[in-house]
């Protein structure tokens, strides 16, 4: 492993989104996602796929609407590992939802909607990895063309919930500028730059296409808070990983907190992100 970058084996752990309104966003989880209740109550509920928690809802009633102008979620994107799990969602957000858009990236299959809320949400699968056409200079080729819906739907096995083997992607944010992104994501985390476009810059610990999005299309600048999103994970392969990782962040003068599962920092849009095991 090169110490100045994640090992391939990094991936995303739970995200969590603070949310006024709980039950309705449980049920449009639950009922159009295709995530199982695992534990709710008054303050909090969490959701996954199978056994595995990959979204934590925090009730709070009083909190203030995400501002226009703040940084944040973009999406959060669940990956299924099959088309039939991708038309199974399809047809939930059909009969119950409203999709927002449909895209073919040359790298996956997207599909993509909003909560009650109006925090962005991506259902995906991947193509197989020796599919992905990389440029000269070693990022991946992503691309947005139509999807073929129509016979995305036709792979449905009438599944109303996510496979247990699904997992949470990625998570897109939308950043204060590309620059800020890069140099905390890329320079200080250690994620590799695998692609850039106009306003955004997409990021992966290993050969991936993106763990993490970050764009400036809405040109956002203030820090986040209220509403929206809480915290996500990274979940690293060992603990060598991990200290490695804090030792990078420090010396890039973020201020890191140790928690009694792994470690907690700041992006440079004060977006919290939780680092462990």
């Amino acid at each position: 492993m090169d110490n100045a970058t994640l090992p391939s084996e990094t991936e995303i752990g739970r995200v969590a989104l603070t949310v006024a309104a709980l039950s309705p966003t449980v049920e449009f989880y639950r009922d159009v996602v295709g995530l199982n209740v695992i534990d709710a109550d008054d303050d909090r509920a969490i959701l996954g796929a199978g056994k595995q928690a990959l979204l934590v809802l925090n009730h709070r009633p009083d909190a203030p609407a995400r501002e226009a102008s703040a940084t944040g979620l973009y999406h959060v994107a669940f990956r299924v590992p099959s088309r039939a799990a991708l038309g199974d969602a399809l047809r939930r957000i059909n009969s119950e939802w409203t999709l927002d858009g449909a895209s073919d990236h040359g790298v996956s299959e997207a599909l993509y909607l909003s909560d009650p809320a109006g925090n962005g949400v991506e259902i995906y699968r991947d193509f197989p990895r020796a599919s992905w056409d990389e440029t000269p200079s070693g990022h991946v080729e992503m691309v947005t063309d139509p999807l073929d819906t129509q016979s995305v739907a036709a792979a449905a096995t009438g599944r109303q919930s996510m496979p247990a083997d699904s997992d949470i992607g990625h998570v897109h944010l939308e950043v204060s500028s590309v620059e800020t992104a890069r140099t905390f994501y890329a320079d200080a985390l250690g994620l590799r730059v695998r692609a850039t476009y106009d306003g955004a810059v997409f990021l992966a610990a290993g050969d991936y296409h993106h763990h993490i999005g970050a764009n400036v299309w809405q040109r956002r600048s203030k820090p986040h808070a209220g509403q929206g999103l809480a915290w996500f994970e990274i979940r690293l392969p060992d603990e060598a990983a991990l200290d490695a990782t804090q030792k990078r962040l420090r010396q890039s003068d973020y201020a890191v907190s140790e928690t009694g599962t792994g470690l907690t920092v700041r992006d440079g849009d004060d977006i919290e992100l939780r680092l462990r095991t």
